[in-house]
């Protein structure tokens, strides 16, 4: 296998940025980069590991704010979706591939959290999900440019993907740091409601 997903824990809002690369090839991308870029920037650089892409799960300030300082560090082109209003080098849209040496980075549009979530599913294997789905809940829907209406469509098709997906989340709010689908589907209250409209009814009582 060729994958490897480096999880590294960032700031004081319990953030997860990630590195993901191909071990073999020696080429990769940084996920979300926020605080703590040392981190970053030493493990590219004790592994001899070039950063090809940055990759925004979404475009709030604690998953992009590092976006910057690492793009000129290590001339990785930024990537986000084509509904961010961000400064990005590429665009994606649901279902695009995104390549990194032998690795296959799927996009799955994701709205919910924000209108321009994305999840990263990576070799068939694991599947980064920014502030969609934590482990054990779900991001937030009550902020600007949310919708608990396109954040259950997103959660039922990310419930319906192979049960054996590790999950990784955009920060460590659950019991353990990682997860995986058929966990989450089984396990987590917020996958688990009868109905969209019961769904929204629990979303307007929690506000």
């Amino acid at each position: 296998m060729n994958l490897v997903i480096v999880q590294i824990q960032v700031g004081n809002m319990q953030n997860f940025s990630y590195i993901v690369y191909d071990e073999y090839e020696k080429v990769g991308a940084i996920i979300d980069p926020s605080w703590d870029l040392e981190k970053i920037f030493e493990f590219l650089t004790k592994n001899s590991i070039s950063a090809k892409f940055i990759i925004n799960t979404h475009t709030h300030f604690d998953h992009v704010f590092g976006n910057d300082q690492a793009a000129e560090i290590t001339k990785a082109a930024i990537i986000q979706h084509e509904k961010s209003t961000l400064r990005k080098d590429k665009s994606v849209r649901d279902g695009e591939i995104i390549s990194i040496g032998k690795l296959e980075l799927e996009v799955l549009y994701t709205p919910g959290h924000s209108e321009d979530s994305i999840c990263l599913m990576m070799d068939k294997e694991s599947i980064i999900t920014g502030d969609t789905l934590f482990v054990g809940n779900i991001g937030r829907v009550d902020l600007p440019g949310s919708s608990p209406d396109n954040m259950y469509d997103s959660l039922s098709r990310i419930a319906k993907l192979d049960g054996s997906l590790v999950v990784y989340p955009g920060h460590n709010y659950g019991m353990t740091p990682t997860s995986t689908i058929l966990y989450e589907r089984t396990n987590n209250p917020m996958l688990n409601f009868k109905s969209k409209e019961a769904f929204l009814k629990y979303m307007v009582n929690e506000k």
